[in-house]
């Protein structure tokens, strides 16, 4: 399916071929990756469990997103709301509008589903441009603090490390976006 096309990009569902692509372009980029990532997605949206995105930037992959319809990580799992999960773009295309569109219909699918979105963000500095976006796009720290592993860091001696474990959960009412009353 398509969300979003005009003359330079197009967002579709995500597709098997675009997992090699994600995976070997993030490598590239120096990141820690492996497929499964992208094929636990491809699997999850054959089930049902989320909508998997592909950004197209004049005819190459160049970023993904997913909507669970259903959150299932830390706080967020037993809300029974949509949750913002995955999104990159990879780095030679950012800074194009690309992921802001990305966010536009992810949000848009989620209000499908909810008034409300979440999503998680990483502490370490490599998150710093998404940790402005979402704070741009109107998301606001949920209030239970800082999780690690899926665990909350209620502790003040909590051992964790700074790494993409290290996150704080954010939402957004999308009622404004969307137009939606559920």
């Amino acid at each position: 399916m398509i969300y979003y096309n005009d003359n330079e990009l197009m967002i579709r569902n995500m597709e098997e071929t675009d997992a090699r692509v994600f995976t070997d372009e993030e490598i590239a980029q120096g990141w820690n990756v492996d497929i499964s990532k992208y094929l636990t997605r491809l699997r999850d949206q054959a089930e049902g469990k989320c909508i998997s995105l592909t950004a197209v930037y004049n005819g190459l992959p160049v970023g993904h997103i997913s909507v669970y319809i259903t959150g299932f990580r830390g706080c967020v799992q037993r809300k029974n709301l949509p949750e913002i999960v995955d999104f990159g773009v990879l780095e030679k295309y950012r800074r194009k509008g690309i992921g802001s569109r990305m966010m536009d219909v992810a949000e848009k699918i989620a209000g499908q589903y909810a008034n409300t979105v979440w999503l998680r963000v990483g502490l370490h500095s490599g998150y710093g441009s998404a940790q402005r976006m979402y704070v741009k796009r109107g998301y606001i720290p949920d209030g239970t603090g800082v999780w690690y592993q899926n665990k909350l860091c209620a502790q003040y001696d909590t051992e964790i490390a700074n790494d993409d474990d290290l996150v704080l959960f954010l939402f957004k009412d999308i009622r404004a976006v969307n137009g939606n009353n559920h």
